[in-house]
């Protein structure tokens, strides 16, 4: 079963969380106050993932996040009224692996939940090529070929290593947020409207009806999944 702490200083939001985690078969473990959230630091391993508010009384989820970086790599989900931009930069930038703007879907919410919890997968090569439909995706070169025209188009090295992504993580929903602490670290995150862009850019490329895509999909409100047929 996994386990799951959860540290939320308002009530009714934590009965609720706590209460769906638990139909979904988590264990739940609840905490009210950043200071007690800190005496858990050395606890963490018993934890399977973190959900944390950001606007805690004594110690801010930031400082907790940066405490608990420290000793553990748990999965950390941010849970906050404040969700712009600067704020969830803030938080990723610290090691959280999602962040989530208050009032959140509560299907959403247990979905990134789950894709946090499940069992890290060995790391899977990337071969020469990659075939994506009729196309064959060189890695090497930075090479998109049509197999069937043989026409080359060069890909830039932020859409390589998107779709090298995906294929290590194919028919596997990979949040928007995760994408973005995997590509853009430090100092270079884009939006998620980015993202947006580039995935549209691969459907006009692989697909053969982009509006109906086989490949790159959208998860609404989550983030994507890549698909090769078989």
């Amino acid at each position: 079963m996994n386990k799951v702490l959860v540290i939320e200083d308002e009530q009714s939001l934590l009965e609720m969380i706590q209460f769906n985690l638990e139909l979904e078969g988590y264990s739940v473990s609840t905490i009210n106050s950043g200071r007690e959230a800190l005496a858990m630091k050395n606890q963490l391993d018993n934890y399977n993932l973190v959900i944390l508010d950001v606007m805690l009384p004594e110690v801010s989820g930031l400082d907790i996040c940066r405490a608990f970086r420290e000793v553990s790599t748990v999965p950390i989900i941010f849970i906050s009224a404040k969700g712009n931009t600067i704020d969830r930069i803030a938080g990723l930038k610290l090691g959280a692996n999602d962040y989530l703007p208050k009032p959140f879907d509560l299907e959403e919410f247990i979905l990134r939940c789950s894709i946090l919890v499940q069992p890290t997968k060995k790391q899977v090569a990337i071969p020469s090529e990659i075939k994506i439909g009729n196309y064959r995706v060189l890695p090497a070169s930075f090479e998109v070929e049509n197999s069937v025209s043989g026409e080359k188009q060069e890909l830039s090295k932020r859409e390589m290593e998107l779709i090298q992504l995906f294929f290590s993580r194919k028919d596997e929903v990979v949040s928007r947020d995760e994408i973005l602490n995997t590509l853009w670290t430090n100092d270079q995150f884009p939006t998620g409207r980015t993202i947006d862009n580039y995935i549209l850019s691969f459907r006009k490329l692989f697909e053969e009806d982009p509006k109906n895509p086989q490949f790159f999909h959208s998860i609404r409100g989550v983030g994507y999944k890549f698909t090769l047929l078989d």
